[in-house]
C-alpha cells in the first residue's frame, strides 16, 4: 500500500519553548482550580487533599530527576492528567467517609472504614490505567514514550500520596483528639433529607 504524507510540521526552539510554557501555565491553573474547589467543598479534608496532591507533584518531580528524564510537552500533559487522577482518589476517600457519616458511624470509625473501602477502588482504577501506560511504554516511541514514563510514575506517586500520605495527615489533625465528635468534611445529605453541616 502506498504511503502519503498527510501533514508535516517543524517546530523551532522558540515555538517549542512557547508550547512548554503554555502547558506549564495550563497545569498550574488547573492545580489552582482543583485546590480551590476541594477546599471549598470538603473544608479541612479538602485542605488535606490539596497537601497530598502537592506532595504528589513533588514526589513525581523528584523521581523524574532521579532517573534523569527531561520534562517535555508530552510529559507536562501527563502531569496534567495525573492531577485529575490523583484528586479523584481523594474524592473517593472523602465521599466514602461522608457515606459512613450519613449511615450514623462515629467520626473516627468513619475515617477508618472510609479509607478501607476506598482503597480497593483506588487500586483497581490505577492498576488498569497503569497497564495502559506500560503498553504505551513498551510499544510507543518518541513523545509517546515520554508521556508513558511520566504517566506511569505519576500513577505510583498518586496512589502513595492519596492513600498513605493523606491518611497520615488526617491522623495528624484528628488522631490526637481523645473525644472526636465531628469532622470538617463539608455538608452531608442525611437520611432524613435534611442538609446538615458537619463541622
Amino acid at each position: 500500500a502506498p504511503m502519503y504524507f498527510v501533514e508535516e510540521r517543524i517546530n523551532g526552539p522558540s515555538l517549542g519553548a512557547e508550547n512548554i510554557e503554555r502547558g506549564f501555565h495550563a497545569t498550574l491553573w488547573g492545580f489552582v482550580a482543583i485546590a480551590l474547589f476541594m477546599m471549598a467543598y470538603y473544608h479541612v479534608f479538602g485542605v488535606i487533599s490539596v497537601l497530598a496532591l502537592s506532595a504528589n507533584l513533588i514526589f513525581l518531580m523528584a523521581l523524574l530527576g532521579v532517573i534523569g528524564a527531561a520534562l517535555t510537552l508530552p510529559g507536562i500533559a501527563a502531569i496534567a492528567l495525573a492531577l485529575g487522577m490523583a484528586i479523584d482518589a481523594n474524592v473517593l476517600i472523602n465521599e466514602r467517609i461522608r457515606e459512613e457519616l450519613r449511615n450514623g458511624a462515629a467520626p473516627r470509625s468513619a475515617i477508618i472504614v472510609g479509607y478501607e473501602r476506598a482503597f480497593g477502588t483506588i487500586v483497581d482504577s490505577n492498576v488498569t490505567t497503569l497497564i495502559v501506560g506500560v503498553m504505551l511504554l513498551a510499544f510507543g516511541s518518541g513523545s509517546v514514550r515520554g508521556f508513558a514514563v511520566v504517566h506511569c510514575l505519576a500513577i505510583l506517586t498518586s496512589v502513595f500520596s492519596s492513600v498513605v500520605l493523606s491518611r497520615a495527615l488526617v491522623e495528624l489533625v484528628y488522631g490526637r483528639r481523645t473525644r472526636l465528635t465531628s469532622l470538617s468534611i463539608g455538608q452531608i445529605w442525611m437520611p432524613n433529607s435534611a442538609l446538615t453541616a458537619i463541622k
